[in-house]
């Protein structure tokens, strides 16, 4: 089968999703200043331990590849070790995001004996200034003892994720030597405008300049370098990045929050996005094979306003989230649109009347964006 003709096929949805993201948790050590769930306080409604054994049960079931388990911050739910290792005895891949405070010797040792395992460890900064600014004080520091610790326990090729800001694109090299230096996989994604980054998106988001700077970058790097397929916007520059060029929101991807709300991707936590409950009749295989939600965005989707630009075969509009959260229509350009297009959009909506991502577990003291290097 061509890679055309899957991507056509994954467009109108699979019977389970590829994998899917499950935020176990709201509770969070840190702040940062562009977290997708706008985490921070633990929602007393989330998942008991029985509930996401049975989730499990479900995915396991519906013969889900992976589950990609995030936040908040997952391991400081108590029961974290308990949900993963039933998750890895029934045979469910786990990946993890952390931002690696509560990896100290012990637990990496616990975690480096442990199959079908894999670790992210945030990092958004090459030096502490720069990393900082965004992720918190000590955040930096935190973050370099756990990938030692995870290292000198034998975890194996465990995983650094960065999100791509305008203040670390001239450290990809950086990260990625990092990486290399750890025997880690580096991982990039794109910034979203979603939960807190709605309101550090304009000031953090790359330039157009450094937009073709990452695309160049990805080319020489990108078999290499995972992407979670974040970039595919990228595409309308030249010749296609590695992965899948198109948005997998409903279609083979999902959401599951930490009360069990199930969403289209993890960059939509939003009413208008959210397709059911997985402890309602039925649980998550309803939600995921009868949501009308989830039906439409499998339904072929309008060009719109980019019907007319030849580069649309290669973006396909771009981002839905990234248009979402910035007040622009689905089917109009995506915000970072590589030809300017989404610069006049934006031009012509009012920040005001953007939509506002829900919910909100921010904690009371919400951070600043600061800009590193004093720009």
């Amino acid at each position: 089968m061509s890679s055309e003709t899957l991507v056509e096929q994954m467009k109108g949805g699979l019977d389970a999703p590829i994998c899917l993201t499950w935020e176990l948790t709201y509770a969070c050590n840190l702040e940062c200043v562009h977290c997708l769930s706008s985490s921070g306080r633990r929602d007393p409604r989330e998942l008991s331990t029985e509930q996401c054994i049975s989730v499990i049960d479900e995915l396991r079931d519906l013969q889900v590849f992976y589950v990609n388990i995030g936040g908040g911050e997952p391991m400081i739910r108590r029961d974290f070790f308990d949900i993963v290792g039933h998750a890895v005895d029934s045979g469910v891949g786990v990946k993890f995001s952390t931002n690696g405070a509560f990896i100290d010797s012990r637990a990496a040792r616990r975690l480096a004996s442990m199959d079908y395992l894999d670790i992210q460890v945030s990092l958004d900064g090459t030096d502490a200034a720069t990393n900082d600014a965004v992720r918190g004080a000590g955040s930096y520091d935190t973050a370099m003892r756990a990938m030692r610790n995870l290292s000198d326990a034998g975890f194996g090729p465990f995983k650094i994720s960065v999100v791509v800001t305008r203040h670390n694109v001239d450290q990809l090299d950086g990260f990625k030597a990092l990486a290399d230096s750890f025997g880690a996989q580096l991982r990039v994604t794109r910034l979203r405008p979603a939960g807190r980054g709605a309101d550090s998106w304009h000031q953090l988001h790359p330039t157009n300049p450094q937009q073709r700077q990452i695309y160049e970058w990805l080319l020489a790097h990108g078999e290499n370098v995972l992407t979670g397929d974040s970039f595919f916007h990228l595409n309308a520059l030249g010749d296609p990045l590695p992965g899948l060029n198109m948005c997998g929101a409903g279609r083979v991807v999902c959401l599951i929050d930490p009360v069990g709300d199930v969403y289209a991707c993890p960059f939509v936590i939003h009413d208008e996005f959210r397709a059911g409950n997985v402890l309602a009749p039925g649980g998550f295989t309803s939600v995921w094979r009868g949501s009308e939600l989830f039906r439409s965005l499998r339904e072929p989707q309008s060009a719109g306003a980019c019907a007319s630009c030849g580069a649309y075969d290669a973006c396909q509009g771009g981002c839905m989230a990234a248009k979402f959260f910035t007040g622009l229509p689905l089917d109009g350009p995506d915000p970072e649109c590589v030809g300017g297009d989404g610069e006049v959009a934006l031009a012509a909506v009012p920040v005001a009347l953007a939509p506002r991502p829900s919910p909100d577990h921010s904690k009371p003291q919400r951070a600043t964006v600061l800009a590193a290097g004093g720009n």
